[in-house]
């Protein structure tokens, strides 16, 4: 008996191209559309089951109903010159009437009712062609952007003058005399502070002055203190003298 054809109809059909960097996971969608009039069961393999991540890898596909699969490509360092040899395989049978469990249907399937198909693994690096037209791309995406926010800005500007404008008159006087009686008391604390400054300098006049005042007391109750005691000590002087004459006038007499 022939094997049956693939009922199944895979996008893609051949090749599940991942594009690199290969960095970090790179996820690509495999879809199976059921065009029959019968449900159908699927079951995705791999030859490298440790570097890909399918979900769902199994499951029932209703009538005229498309499932689709995530492809996740594991990080991985690549090497150009090495030629992958990654393959992917999707089976399929009809679903029988009543299916209680998946695994021990897929264990117990004849190898005739099974419907294939295989898909091979392609790794594709960007060029630098495609990094320049992606930056391009991002930078038209952004202008936009950029120019919204600029016609957004516009209509607030707008309201703030007119916010501006609208101010009645008596909040404008209002600031106006607080203006005012800022500046007078500015003017005060300024009077009052070259009213500080002068009477510093006068202090400092007086307290010269009473210096030099009690610098002269000083010296003339020094200079009639010295009077006194000159004074005082003349007739002492005096006595002394007129003592030693009358003892040597005495002397030669009695002599």
């Amino acid at each position: 008996m022939s094997k049956l054809e693939q009922i199944l109809v895979l996008d893609p059909p051949c090749d599940l191209r991942f594009k690199g960097p290969f960095t970090d996971v790179v996820t690509i969608n495999l879809k199976l559309k059921n065009p029959s009039d019968r449900r159908v069961c699927f079951k995705v393999k791999t030859t490298a089951p440790k570097r890909y991540c399918v979900r769902p890898n199994s499951g029932i596909i209703d009538v005229a109903a498309t499932v689709t699969i995530s492809v996740m490509l594991q990080p991985f360092d690549y090497d150009p010159n090495e030629k992958s040899k990654h393959k992917f395989m999707v089976q399929s049978i009809f679903a029988p009437p009543n299916v209680a469990e998946m695994d021990a249907m897929w264990k117990d399937v004849k190898p005739h009712d099974l419907m294939d198909s295989k898909l091979r693994c392609v790794f594709d690096l960007p060029s630098e062609n495609d990094e320049v037209n992606e930056v391009d791309l991002s930078s038209k995406t952004t202008a936009p952007v950029q120019n919204s926010s600029k016609a957004a800005d516009g209509p607030v500007l707008t309201a703030a003058k007119t916010a501006s404008v609208s101010m009645n008159d008596s909040e404008m006087k209002k600031l106006t005399e607080a203006c005012k009686r800022l500046q007078a008391e500015m003017d005060k604390l300024a009077g009052e502070n070259r009213q500080l400054k002068d009477d510093g300098v006068r202090m400092r006049r007086a307290a010269q002055r009473s210096d030099h005042v009690t610098s002269n007391q000083t010296g003339s109750s020094s200079s009639s203190m010295m009077q006194q005691t000159t004074a005082t000590s003349l007739p002492s002087l005096l006595v002394v003298i007129a003592a030693v004459f009358i003892g040597f006038f005495i002397g030669k007499f009695i002599l």
